[in-house]
């Protein structure tokens, strides 16, 4: 009676999308899955962000990403792994609900609650003509990350310079604002991803895409969770 009573409950978990893999579309996985001892900081699923309280469509704190980019970012996580550091994802897969709550976010002049932190020297109305937030995010079509470099022991982050999602000349790779150490730090993370497949966007040290990446035209807007 008992067995019958998990099967019955495991086939109303698949007809109802329950399990996990019914959240995601072909082709897509969550990254711990893959690589287990990477760390995660999804900044948008939390208030530790530029719009300053969680984004829509980031029920859970969790990072989706097309296999072909996790399987290449996991080749990046094992090679920085045996020099001792780790890798920490900021954000990955995006889905376009939550871009459309960035544009909202932009187009209100008043909400200027984390300018002090995240951009201190850009006017919020010109943060779309700057290429700090567009209509359409190359995240939505989920081979995009965002990520950083961390001591594989003390978990602690290397020194990029700023902040993650800093707006401001300090977060392009060309700055001359940064010290050398920072800029050591920088070339690390951009040297490895290069050498896995990856492209990195000059205005924002972070912010790296597959150059072979699956879906080019497609922008999902399937939720994180």
């Amino acid at each position: 009676m008992k067995s019958l009573t998990y099967l019955l409950l495991f086939l109303i978990s698949i007809n109802t999308g329950l399990t996990q893999e019914k959240n995601l579309p072909k082709d897509f996985v969550y990254i711990k899955e893959q690589i287990p001892d990477i760390k995660l900081d999804i900044r948008y699923a939390g208030s530790n962000n530029f719009i300053g309280k969680p984004v829509n469509s980031y029920q859970k704190p969790v990072g989706i990403l097309s296999k072909p980019a996790t399987e290449a970012l996991e080749k990046v996580q094992n090679d920085l792994m045996s020099q001792g550091y780790c890798l920490k994802i900021f954000d990955a897969y995006r889905p376009q609900t939550a871009v459309n709550h960035f544009i909202e976010w932009a187009r209100n002049p008043a909400d200027t609650l984390t300018k002090a932190k995240f951009y201190p020297e850009v006017a919020k109305k010109d943060l779309f003509q700057l290429g700090y937030i567009a209509s359409k995010s190359g995240h939505s079509r989920g081979s995009t990350i965002d990520l950083t470099i961390m001591d594989a022991k003390t978990g602690k982050e290397l020194d990029m310079g700023s902040g993650y999602d800093f707006f401001g000349d300090i977060s392009h790779h060309n700055t001359d604002k940064i010290t050398k150490e920072q800029k050591a730090n920088r070339s690390l993370l951009k040297r490895i991803m290069i050498k896995n497949g990856f492209r990195p966007y000059p205005e924002e040290w972070w912010h790296y895409t597959l150059r072979n990446e699956p879906y080019p035209e497609t922008y999902f807007d399937f939720p994180v969770r």
